[in-house]
Parts: structure tokens; C-alpha cells; sequence
């Protein structure tokens, strides 16, 4: 049975405030979260980014602080969110201060990369809630400008990209500093091992919460690889976009420099791109994505650092320029296209020394990737040597063999929605 949002025990305000963004039934983690953080239990939340669980967080946490009584000391907040990425930390702000409009309840977000002042200066008069990216959480408790004493809710958001990072010792040390009396949410993407043992150490008799299968990829997203020699990469970005379906996407690439280098042969080729990068100030950064979820800019080009940063709708394609040496970086990376249940298309070029990756991304997904060979670019000796070496020959030359005429990808049994990357398949560039 579906349900809506006026069947959750959310109070008016944040009923009336989720009905005006145009929230209308909840996700599945939404439905299978409330519930449960609204009676105050742990919650461990396995699900994909994009799959609407800053709400299945954020809505119970605004529910619960609106019935207390107001009262905030200075450099002290109730609920504290831990996230990965100045970008992520600043959408899960922008999240908040939405659904709690019609609240009164103040909200802060500190991250590096800018000057603290101002920052500090929200600090000083106290908040309820405080979204935070690790490091710069850590510089201000130093320097005394915030205290976690008084923290009732804490939120571990994107914990597999935490230690992805680096982060774990600093996770451990803020997670000391922490009342023993509070309530825990804990998400992440995927379960590693080290993922489950922190989870262990921090949750208490927690529900366990998974939206998708774990370390899966959403279904909605056509996948598709094409070989082709590093060199002629390039040439290959600049065909595709040539087909104007690829209205709005992302390329990641593997380093800072390589993103800039993708830019300028875009711009050369009268193409409108922007990279984001560490390297790049947070207010160019911001500027970047504005201009690109304005559609100002068709290709933003990013690196890993930014994969869980950018919640932008309608995104058409991502395309893996160079595919990751993590396989987990795969899904996050694709998991920009097809969000809030809309289709989309991801598209990786692998050259001859990436075969062992994308074997380490199909092995984590469950299934090969389908391979596109109808392009100007293709190279056959790397396709035929990572179908040897991968073991799937004979599938993906069965699948191959089960294409629709003119069309590069294999039948389905349901023909995709007007909008996915199937439109692409159907041109035959």
C-alpha cells in the first residue's frame, strides 16, 4: 500500500513545508526510517545517494528538536551531521533549512576550505542543529569555538567516503567527545568491513535499514563501457557530446590536472564545461554547480573528492572519462544520474590499462557492463583481450547477439522511459 507523508507522525510545520517542496510519497528509505527515529532508536542505513535519505535523517531530527524547549548556549548545538564533503555538508544544510521553515529552529554548516569566521560567529550564539565536514569540525573544538557536550542526535552520513578519505582516526576522536546518552544514525552506501565494525562500535540495538542491495547500482541506469586507447579519449568525449541528448552531465576524472585538461579541450571545442576540484576555492566550487544545475553549463567535470557532493536533478549522463582503481567509486560516481527515480545513462572509456577495473566494478555490481563498440574510437584488441580475460565472453556475445537492430544495447523486457539514455542507443553515433 502506498503511503504520503500525512500518514508519518511528522508535526504540521514540517507536514505543510514537505507538501509545498512537492514531496508527496516517501522513498523506501524514508518510509522504513521515520518511523523508527521518531521513537529515538540507532539506525543503520544502507542505501545509495540519491536515494532520499538526507529527509529519512533530517525530518525525524527537526520532529524531535521542535518539541523541546528553546534554549541554545553559546558554542553548542543538539544534533550534529558528519559529512564527508564541503558540497554534501552545504546540500544537507540548504535540506534542512527547508524543511524546517516554519520551524524555530537555527542551523549551521561549517566546512574548510573558506575563512572560520563567520562561521564561528554562527557558532557563538548557539545552535540546534550542525552539519560539519570532519576536519574543520575538529579545528574549532580545538580552538574551544564548539563544544559537543549538549549533542543529543548524532548523524554518520556517507561513512564508507569518511574513510575512503582518511577520516577514520578523526571520526573516533569526535565520536569520544560525544554525550554516551545520544541517538545514532548511521549511513553508507556500502559495508565494507571496516564500515561494519565502526557501525558495531557506535550503534545501540540499532534498526537496520537497506534501500538497495548493497554495493548494487540503481536500476534505472543504463551501464555501458566503451574500449578505447588512452589517446583517443579525447576525440571520443567530443563525439558524444556532439549528440545534444547529452544535455546536462558529468565527466569524472581521475586527478585535478586531468579535470582541468578535459575543460580546456571542451572550451576549445566551443562546448560549456567547468571542473571542480580540491583545488578549486569553495566559492568557485559553488559557482561551478549553481552554473551547471542553472544549465549554464552543459559538462561539469569532477573528481572523486566531489561524487557525493553534487545532488542535482536531471543530470542525463555520467561518463567515467577514466574509470575508477576503486570499484566502490563506480557506484558513486553513476549514482549522479537517474535520482529521484528518474533514467539515465553512465558510459566509462577504459583503455587497455583499466581491463582490471572494470572486472573489479562488474564482480562488485553483480553483472558485466555492456560493452558499446558502434563508435568511431573502438578498439577491438582491448575488448577481445578483456573478454578473454574477464571469463564473460561468451555471455556478452550472446548479449551482442540479442541487440535490437540498429541499437547497441540488448532487448529488455520493459522498454525504458521516454527520458533515458536509450534515446542515445537509438541515434547510432
Amino acid at each position: 500500500m502506498t503511503i504520503n507523508f500525512s500518514d508519518l507522525q511528522l508535526s504540521e510545520p514540517i507536514q505543510k513545508a514537505v507538501k509545498e517542496l512537492g514531496y508527496l510519497n516517501p522513498t523506501p528509505i524514508q518510509e522504513k526510517s521515520i518511523p523508527h527515529l521518531l521513537e529515538g532508536r540507532d539506525l543503520l542505513g544502507c542505501a545509495q545517494t540519491g536515494t532520499g535519505k538526507t529527509a529519512a535523517f533530517a525530518l525525524p531530527i527537526l520532529n524531535k528538536l521542535s518539541q523541546l524547549p528553546v534554549s541554545r548556549k553559546k558554542y553548542h548545538t543538539k544534533a550534529l551531521i558528519l559529512t564527508p564533503t564541503r558540497e554534501l555538508a552545504i546540500q544537507i544544510h540548504d535540506n534542512f533549512v527547508g524543511y524546517g521553515k516554519y520551524l524555530n529552529l537555527k542551523s549551521a554548516v561549517i566546512f574548510g576550505g573558506v575563512s572560520q569566521g563567520p562561521q564561528v560567529q554562527a557558532l557563538s550564539k548557539g545552535v540546534d542543529i550542525l552539519i560539519a565536514t570532519p576536519g574543520r569540525l575538529l579545528d574549532l573544538i580545538d580552538q574551544r569555538f564548539l563544544s559537543l557536550g549538549d549533542v543529543e542526535i548524532f548523524v554518520l552520513d556517507e561513512a564508507d567516503r569518511m574513510l575512503d578519505m582518511g577520516f577514520l582516526q578523526t571520526i573516533k576522536d569526535i565520536i569520544r567527545m560525544l554525550p554516551p546518552k545520544r541517538q545514532n544514525l548511521f549511513f553508507s552506501a556500502t559495508m565494507p568491513k571496516d564500515i561494519t565494525q565502526l557501525a558495531n562500535g557506535l550503534l545501540k540495538d540499532p534498526i537496520k535499514v537497506e534501500a538497495a542491495t548493497n554495493s548494487s547500482t540503481v536500476d534505472l541506469i543504463d551501464q555501458a563501457v566503451m574500449y578505447v586507447d588512452k589517446d583517443k579519449k579525447k576525440s571520443l568525449l567530443r563525439h558524444l557530446l556532439q549528440d545534444r541528448d547529452f544535455n546536462k552531465v558529468i565527466v569524472f576524472t581521475r586527478t585535478k590536472h586531468g579535470a582541468n585538461k578535459v575543460v580546456e579541450v571542451l572550451e576549445k571545442n566551443k562546448i560549456s564545461a567547468e571542473a571542480i576540484h580540491s583545488n578549486k576555492s569553495q566559492n568557485a566550487r559553488q559557482r561551478s554547480l549553481e552554473n551547471f544545475r542553472a544549465g549554464r553549463c552543459r559538462v561539469l567535470v569532477a573528481t572523486d573528492i566531489a561524487a557525493r557532493g553534487i545532488d542535482i536533478d536531471d543530470i542525463s549522463h555520467v561518463i567515467n572519462y577514466e574509470v575508477p582503481n576503486i570499484a566502490e567509486s563506480y557506484v558513486h560516481r553513476i549514482g549522479r544520474t537517474a535520482r529521484a527515480g528518474a533514467s539515465g545513462m553512465a558510459i566509462s572509456f577504459c583503455d587497455a590499462e583499466e581491463k582490471s577495473f572494470i572486472r573489479d566494478i562488474e564482480k562488485l555490481i553483480g553483472k558485466p557492463i555492456q560493452v558499446v563498440s558502434n563508435h568511431p574510437y573502438h578498439s577491438e584488441s582491448i575488448a577481445k583481450a578483456t573478454l578473454i580475460s574477464s571469463g564473460k565472453a561468451k555471455a556478452l556475445i550472446e548479449s551482442s547477439q540479442n541487440r535490437r537492430p540498429g541499437s547497441r544495447f540488448p532487448r529488455r523486457g520493459k522498454p525504458k522511459p521516454k527520458n533515458s539514455g536509450q534515446r542515445f542507443a537509438q541515434k547510432g553515433h
